[in-house]
């Protein structure tokens, strides 16, 4: 299992990485990995502002479907176009290629406040 700690980390385990004013948002190795082998993505906000927490697309597996979250509050600036073709992109390289957007933060400070590498292993590690 993966943990970089470029990246801080949602206990619905979504990451962001902030790059700048932008932030890269993402799903963890650990969720690609519970969910299984991705076949669709569906981020129909890009555009909109969007509040922490709050729902901002789907991610789909053979058997299910799961709602994307925020992990800050923001606007979503721009999808990952590879996964209309490669949504397996997420389950390879969940931290790289398989980013799902890219926001705008609305307050930066927001990011400090979600866990480090260390506290999701931790959270990870208790399932």
């Amino acid at each position: 299992m993966n943990f970089p700690n470029n990246v801080r980390y949602t206990s619905e385990h979504e990451w962001i990485r902030v790059e700048g004013d932008i932030a890269y948002v993402g799903i963890t190795d650990y969720a690609q990995d519970q969910l299984g082998d991705i076949v669709f993505v569906d981020i129909p906000t890009v555009g909109e502002k969007i509040g922490k927490g709050e729902t901002f697309g789907t991610i789909e597996v053979v058997k299910t479907v799961s709602d994307l979250f925020l992990p800050v509050a923001g606007e979503v600036l721009e999808e990952n176009e590879n996964l209309a073709d490669e949504p397996e992109l997420v389950n390879k390289d969940p931290y790289g290629d398989g980013w799902l957007i890219k926001i705008k933060p609305d307050n930066a400070a927001e990011i400090n406040e979600l866990l480090d590498a260390e506290a999701y292993k931790a959270l990870v590690s208790e399932k």
